[in-house]
């Protein structure tokens, strides 16, 4: 009966440690940090929010990541630059720029996007807040849809001299949820067209009726050119071009006779 006992004992401890555990299995481990940059569109590193961004840089470099935003989101964006201690001659202007699928400039509504960096400054931070993604959006918007976006930092403005000097950079992404209600509607295509490069699209050739047959077999003056205000401008160039080396010509026999 002891041994009974025990055992359902034992089973009950067991099922207490292991709920804990199962609960720790289920929560998301984090993502790993990222220490690498794109240097273009296509090869831009994929970011997630709230994922750690260290990079090595120098100076003159352009860095390219890429993240997916949904509809409701509200991407915020702080990059900041370690600069150099030693060897900087001058001050250095720098930039954030976001890009959707479509290579289309999106406009920060908050955040510092292009701040300049004394000569003796430290570091600088720099910031890009979008606005809301939306769920559609009539084809000459240029508002944020859902899809993948495309971040880009770099020097607008530095002395030549300071080209290639070290830095480090850190970037961090916070996709907030904004007023979900804002707009109802559903993005009817994707963002980025499915193209396929390398692949001739052909069209149907148009059916050929008897009538068709004999106005072709028949005289046609299609092999004549449109006359278009350029036939008429380029003739008359040409005769006034005539007209002033005869007159030329003339003068200049006339004074030889003389």
């Amino acid at each position: 009966m002891r041994i009974k006992q025990l055992a359902v004992a034992g089973a009950v401890i067991t099922g207490i440690l292991a709920v804990p555990a199962a609960a720790f299995a289920d929560d998301p481990s984090p993502a790993p940090a990222v220490n690498t940059a794109g240097t273009s569109f296509l090869t831009a590193v994929p970011i997630t929010a709230d994922q750690p961004v260290q990079v090595g840089a120098v100076t003159g470099d352009y860095l390219y990541w890429q993240f997916n935003a949904k509809a409701g989101q509200r991407p915020d964006l702080t990059a900041t630059v370690t600069l150099p201690d030693k060897g900087r001659s001058g001050d250095e202007s720098w930039i954030v720029e976001v890009f959707d699928g479509l290579r289309r400039r999106q406009a920060c509504v908050a955040g510092e996007q292009s701040p300049v960096a004394a000569k003796d400054a430290a570091q600088v931070t720099l910031g890009c807040r979008l606005r809301q993604v939306r769920s559609w959006a009539e084809p000459q918007d240029g508002d944020p849809l859902p899809g993948t976006y495309y971040v880009r930092l770099s020097s607008t403005k530095l002395p030549e001299g300071d080209l290639g000097l070290p830095l480090k950079i850190s970037l961090a992404l916070a996709t907030p949820n904004g007023d979900l209600d804002a707009d109802q509607g559903e993005l009817a295509k994707a963002l980025v067209p499915n193209n396929q490069p390398g692949t001739v699209l052909t069209t149907p050739a148009p059916a050929v009726t008897p009538s068709a047959e004999a106005d072709e077999s028949s005289f046609s003056a299609d092999w004549l050119p449109d006359f278009s205000g350029r036939w008429f401008w380029t003739a008359g160039g040409g005769i006034l071009a005539a007209v002033t080396g005869l007159f030329g010509f003339s003068l200049t026999r006339r004074r030889r006779r003389i």
